[in-house]
């Protein structure tokens, strides 16, 4: 029984680092936030929410393949 417990706790430890590493990553970089409006000549046109949450979750995958070492 206990080496259950254990084995979802170094799962859940690795979701979590994955998820800080994350919120770090997406927060230095700006990914999934809406760009801001600015003057002068602009790139393409505001993504959709949709694609910030898919940027997130691949993101994300990435992430907790990095700290898992796959």
């Amino acid at each position: 029984m206990e080496s259950l417990n254990g084995a979802s706790l170094g799962a859940r430890k690795n979701e979590d680092i994955a998820l800080d590493l994350l919120k770090f990553v997406a927060g230095t970089v700006g990914v999934g936030r809406p760009s801001a409006p600015s003057t002068g000549f602009t790139g393409a046109a505001a993504a959709k929410p949709e694609e910030h949450v898919n940027q997130l979750l691949e993101l994300y995958s990435r992430c907790l393949k990095a700290v898992q070492g796959a």
